[in-house]
C-alpha cells in the first residue's frame, strides 16, 4: 500500500505547476509526511503517558495539529469506531495554500527560537520548516496528497522499517532528477558493506561530514541496533549521543534529517553547514570522533578563502574533506571513505601530499576498488579507504571487486555481489581479486597507491557504449565546473 501511495502522490504533484522534478516531488512529500509522522508520534507518546498515569503535553498547539486543519474526521454513518474526513470543516482549494503559507509554516518555524536545545525535536521541527517552503501551488492538489498520506500508518516497527525502505527508494530516484541530486546518494549495499567492515559499537561517536540523505547515520542505527536488545541507556545513547553529521545544501540537510527521524532517531545531530568552513586548526580533542563514514562530493571546487583552512592547499573538495577527517579523527578511530579512484594515483603536490600524510599518520589497511557504474549515472570510478589513525600504514590489503556485468541503473550493486569482498577482509587473505602492497616498497617521490592486481591477467576490456558515454558526461560536467569557478574568480 505504501509504495503506491508514494506513486499516486508523485503523479498528483507532477501536474502542478510548482513541482518541476523528482527533487520537488520528494522535497514536498517530505514535509507533508513529517508532519503525519509527528501526528503519530505524538499519539503514541501520549498512549505511553496515560498507562504510566501521567499527563501528555502535546508539542504541536491544537489548531495545528493534523486532526485539526488536515484531516478533521467526523463518525462514519453514526458509527462509533469507523471516522471519516470532515468535509464541512477540511480546507481545501486556496484557503488551504493560505493556511499552509501564512500560518502553519510561520508558527513551525519558532519553534527553533523556543526549544530548549538543539538536541530536541522541537528544535529540529524549527529548523526544518526554517528551510523548506511549500511549493504545491494548486489547494486540490494539496489536499489529495493529504489524504493520500493520512492512509500511512508509523504506529508499528514493521510500519516505520516499511515506510523508511520506501523513502530510500524515493531519495535514490532523485540521482537522474538534476540539480545535483546524485550528490545525495550512495548505493545502500555499498553503505551496508562499509558499516560492516569498520563495525560501530556503541558507544562510539560517529561522524559523517557529507552528510547528505544520511544514508550512512541510518545504516549505521540499523547496524547497532538490529538482532540486540538494548538496555534503556543504551537505547539513549544511539538516540542522542551517536551520531553526527553536517550538510551543505539545504534540500540534503532536510531530506537527511528526515531520513533518520523516519528511521526511528528522533532528533537527529545534523548541523546545516559548510564542514569545510571550519579551521581544521581549531579541532579540538573534545571535537573528536571514534568513527567516520563518509562520501564527500566528487569533483567539487572550494573558494580560496575556505582553502585557507587547510594546510595542504587544493581545489578538490574531497582532497580537502579528507584532511578535515583525518584530522577530526580520534586516535585508534577508524574511517570507511569513498573517494575517486585517482586519489590513489594524481600526481599534483596536494595529492601526493595527502596520499603522504594518510600513510604517515594513519593506518590505511584495506582499500576497496569499485567498478565503473557502481553509481548510477556517474562515469567516474572510487575506491573506498579504510583506515585506523595514530599509526604509520606498514601494508595495504587491495580489493578489486570484479563482476561479470556491467552496472547500471537496471543493473545495480548488490550485496552479494560484495559478500566475497567482506569475507576476505577479515583475514586480508590474498587471491584472484585481492593482493597486498608493501608501503616500504612504494615510491617515496609520488605515494602512487594505484590499485594494480597483481594476480589478475591483463585484459584489453572492451567498455560499454553506455559506460563511455556516461564518462564523457561527468568529465564535461567537471570542465563546466572549472570553468564555472574560473569565471567567478574573474
Amino acid at each position: 500500500m505504501f509504495e503506491q501511495t508514494f506513486k499516486n502522490i508523485d503523479d498528483i504533484l507532477h501536474k502542478d505547476a510548482g513541482c518541476g522534478s523528482e527533487l520537488d516531488y520528494v522535497e514536498q512529500t517530505s514535509w507533508v509526511l513529517f508532519l503525519k509522522y509527528l501526528d503519530d508520534l505524538e499519539k503514541d507518546k501520549a498512549t505511553a503517558a496515560e498507562l504510566s498515569g501521567k499527563e501528555y503535553q502535546s508539542i504541536i498547539a491544537p489548531e495545528y495539529q493534523w486532526s485539526t486543519w488536515a484531516m478533521p474526521k467526523k463518525l462514519k454513518n453514526g458509527l462509533f469506531v469507523e471516522y471519516e474526513l470532515d468535509y464541512h470543516k477540511a480546507l481545501t482549494g486556496d484557503d488551504l495554500v493560505d493556511f499552509v503559507n501564512i500560518e502553519l509554516f510561520p508558527y513551525l518555524k519558532k519553534f527553533k527560537a523556543s526549544a530548549e536545545s538543539a538536541d530536541t525535536i522541537e528544535y529540529k521541527i524549527g529548523e526544518i520548516f526554517s528551510e523548506l517552503k511549500n511549493r504545491i501551488q494548486s489547494g486540490y492538489n494539496l489536499r489529495e496528497v493529504i489524504n493520500l498520506i493520512d492512509q500511512l500508518r508509523f504506529r508499528t516497527h514493521a510500519e516505520k522499517h516499511e515506510m523508511s525502505h520506501l523513502y530510500e527508494s524515493k531519495i535514490q530516484n532523485m540521482g537522474n532528477a538534476g540539480r545535483n541530486g546524485g550528490e545525495y546518494y550512495t548505493p545502500r549495499p555499498l553503505i551496508t558493506t562499509i558499516v560492516k567492515v569498520v563495525a560501530p559499537k556503541i558507544g562510539d561517536r560517529i561522524f559523517d561530514g557529507a552528510v547528505g540523505s544520511a544514508g550512512f547515520l541510518c545504516e549505521a542505527f540499523d547496524y547497532l541496533r538490529n538482532g540486540k536488545s538494548l538496555t534503556t541507556n543504551e537505547a539513549e545513547i544511539l538516540q542522542k549521543r551517536t551520531f553526527y553529521g553536517k550538510e551543505k545544501k539545504s534540500l540534503a540537510y532536510i531530506i537527511g534529517t528526515m531520513n533518520m527521524i523516519l528511521h526511528g532517531i528522533e532528533a537527529p545531530n545534523i548541523v546545516h553547514t559548510n564542514t569545510l568552513a571550519e579551521n581544521i586548526a581549531d579541532i579540538q580533542e573534545k571535537d573528536r570522533y571514534d568513527v567516520i563514514l563518509a562520501n564527500p562530493p566528487f569533483g567539487g571546487k572550494e573558494r580560496a578563502e575556505v582553502q585557507q583552512n587547510f594546510p595542504i592547499k587544493t581545489g578538490e573538495t574531497a582532497s580537502l574533506f579528507m584532511q578535515h577527517f583525518i584530522k577530526i579523527l580520534k586516535a585508534g578511530g577508524r574511517a570507511g571513505i569513498v573517494i575517486k579512484n585517482t586519489f590513489l594515483s594524481n600526481t599534483d603536490n596536494a595529492s601526493i601530499s595527502l596520499r603522504k600524510l594518510l600513510l604517515e599518520t594513519c593506518n590505511l589497511h584495506t582499500v576497496l576498488d569499485l567498478p565503473g557504474g557502481t553509481f548510477t549515472g556517474a562515469g567516474v570510478k572510487t575506491v573506498v579507504l579504510f583506515f585506523e589513525k595514530g599509526a604509520p600504514t606498514q601494508k595495504v590489503w587491495f580489493y578489486q571487486l570484479n563482476l561479470d556485468r556491467n552496472l547500471g541503473k537496471t543493473n545495480p550493486l548488490n550485496e552479494r555481489d560484495l559478500a566475497d569482498f567482506v569475507a576476505l577482509q577479515k583475514t586480508f587473505a590474498d587471491s584472484e581479486n585481492s593482493w597486498t602492497l608493501d608501503v616500504a616498497a612504494i615510491d617515496t617521490a609520488t605515494y602512487d597507491l594505484s590499485a594494480k592486481n597483481p594476480n589478475k591477467k591483463e585484459e584489453t576490456a572492451l567498455r560499454a557504449p553506455q559506460e563511455i558515454l556516461e564518462e564523457m558526461r561527468a568529465l564535461d560536467e567537471e570542465s563546466a565546473e572549472i570553468l564555472n569557478s574560473i569565471l567567478e574568480l574573474i
